[in-house]
């Protein structure tokens, strides 16, 4: 009998990846600066996220696809910032992919929007094989996560254009290092721009600000 080994995994990938494709040409066609925001349960992406809109949402027209499991938590804490939000909920996936953000982008008038911030689903290793048609993949870790959580994640660093060590005013708290955990990054991506971020530091969060505006000039 004749057997045929399929590899499931990497034709999966590969028409996620070729859908991709058609929504970074939709993305461009509609000059749309978009961005995938990744990182774990309670690394702050989100409130980075909510920074940016209260910064930049005068000059910018802003939109956001919050992807969930299945609760719509941050969905509604970007729509009660007054931007067009659409929660992407994914189910028992742990990730976002290509698909669920094309079914996003129609509910979303693209000719009036300028930014759209793609908060991907809550860890360090599913989101990194699923492009999704965006400009730019930032890469979140606190330091509550402990500052071998780095190394313990290499990929996600690795393939990111971004990484923010955040939360670093708690540092001490936690018993961990941000110059560790940015040497980490540095040490598996030497060419990746890193940012250290705090809530509590409004210095920290206009640099991260200041960064999303060097793609809109």
């Amino acid at each position: 009998m004749l057997m045929h080994v399929v590899n499931i995994n990497k034709d999966v990938l590969k028409a996620n990846n070729e859908l991709a494709y058609s929504n970074r040409k939709l993305l461009v066609k509609n000059r749309i600066f978009a961005m995938n925001i990744m990182g774990a349960i309670g690394s702050g992406k989100t409130t980075l996220i909510e920074e940016a809109i209260n910064s930049l949402k005068e000059r910018y027209r802003i939109a956001v696809i919050a992807g969930d499991v299945v609760a719509q938590m941050d969905a509604s804490r970007f729509e009660k910032l007054g931007v067009r939000t659409v929660a992407a909920n994914t189910g028992r996936e742990c990730h976002l992919d290509a698909k669920l953000v094309e079914r996003s982008l129609a509910n979303i008038d693209l000719e009036d929007i300028d930014i759209l911030f793609i908060e991907n689903v809550g860890n360090l290793i599913c989101p990194v094989d699923y492009k999704l048609g965006e400009h730019l993949r930032v890469v979140v870790v606190s330091v509550s996560e402990g500052d071998d959580t780095v190394l313990k994640h290499p990929m996600i660093f690795r393939t990111s254009d971004l990484a923010i060590v955040n939360k670093v005013d708690i540092s001490e708290a936690v018993s961990a290092d941000p110059s560790k955990m940015k040497a980490d990054i540095e040490q598996l991506n030497p060419s990746i721009p890193i940012l250290l971020t705090s809530i509590n530091d409004r210095i920290s969060i206009d640099r991260w600000i200041e960064y999303i505006e060097s793609y809109l000039k």
